[in-house]
């Protein structure tokens, strides 16, 4: 009997424990939650706070209910390709040299000519008889000798690669140079002999401008990139 009474006292005992520790969770969470309400208020006060000054110094707005966007385009920059004309004019320069001494490639006839190896007299022959129609023309008189160099090399790439076979170069006569010597003429046969794109020129004819123009026959396109030999039965 004395151990039941004993037994029930213990449960007792425990049951009270039990209860204080639930009773003290309930206290630290509902601190926990005044906390939180009360740090809720204050920050709530404080945009309250914030709103009025703002409205104070601002006034009253409008919200913009407009959401629309301007879409704006963008055009792109063309680009200047200025280092390019300046290359090409540079390896112009470079390919014909002033100091090229032609005169010993030159046919020593009355009408001064100029073949390239491999090309035979029947080419000059038919040249000077007009056997190819000129097809475009450069006219060099007047210009200086660096202008001079840059046109005639500029225009023999231009007119080789829209297919044209046969030229006129216009020189002049040097009748307006100091002394009347045609410097022009000297500098125009030299540079076009160092150009690979051609194989023959001859003195133009009276009509064509005679000692003031030369008539140049070029090859074609496809041989000139190739860099091969001429065949001269390919311009027949």
């Amino acid at each position: 009997m004395k151990q039941a009474i004993s037994d029930k006292l213990k449960v007792k005992i425990s049951a009270l424990g039990d209860l204080k520790v639930v009773k003290r969770a309930i206290e630290v969470q509902a601190k926990a939650q005044a906390e939180l309400a009360i740090a809720q208020t204050l920050k709530l006060r404080q945009l309250s706070s914030d709103k009025d000054l703002f409205i104070k110094a601002a006034g009253v707005v409008q919200p913009i209910t407009d959401q629309r966007k301007a879409i704006l385009e963008r055009k792109p920059i063309e680009p200047n390709p200025v280092q390019k004309k300046r290359d090409e004019e540079s390896v112009l320069r470079e390919s014909l040299s002033d100091e090229f001494d032609a005169t010993t490639l030159l046919s020593t006839d009355a009408d001064l000519s100029y073949t390239r190896p491999g090309i035979g007299p029947d080419i000059v022959r038919k040249l000077r008889l007009g056997h190819w129609t000129i097809q475009a023309e450069v006219d060099l008189h007047g210009l200086r000798i660096d202008e001079a160099r840059d046109a005639l090399g500029r225009f023999i790439r231009e007119v080789q690669k829209q297919g044209l076979r046969c030229v006129r170069v216009v020189h002049g006569k040097g009748l307006g140079s100091p002394g009347k010597t045609p410097v022009l003429k000297a500098r125009v046969l030299s540079w076009l002999v160092q150009k690979n794109e051609v194989l023959a020129y001859v003195q133009a004819k009276p009509a064509q401008g005679g000692a003031g123009a030369l008539v140049v026959l070029l090859q074609p396109h496809s041989y000139s990139r190739k860099k091969v030999s001429p065949d001269p039965k390919k311009f027949e």
